[in-house]
């Protein structure tokens, strides 16, 4: 993998969640050009939690922690 995951499996079911109903909620109440930009924009929370890989995040240094994705304490 060219990057490092830095966010957790259940900060990314919510990610994938929220982001799916931002998107909905941004093409049906809003609609129109700004309802498309926010559909976009909802989309890369959606894209961050299928990935695992969130910019900003690594922008100020969130790691996660290496025993814990093993398994290991």
């Amino acid at each position: 993998m060219f990057y490092v995951k830095n966010v957790p499996n259940g900060e990314r079911v919510l990610r994938v969640v929220a982001g799916l109903l931002a998107v909905a909620i941004s093409l049906l109440a809003v609609g129109g050009v700004a309802g498309a930009l926010l559909a976009v924009s909802a989309g890369g929370i959606v894209a961050s939690g299928l990935f695992g890989f969130c910019p900003m995040c690594a922008m100020v240094g969130r790691r996660l922690d290496k025993a814990k994705k093993n398994g290991t304490l």
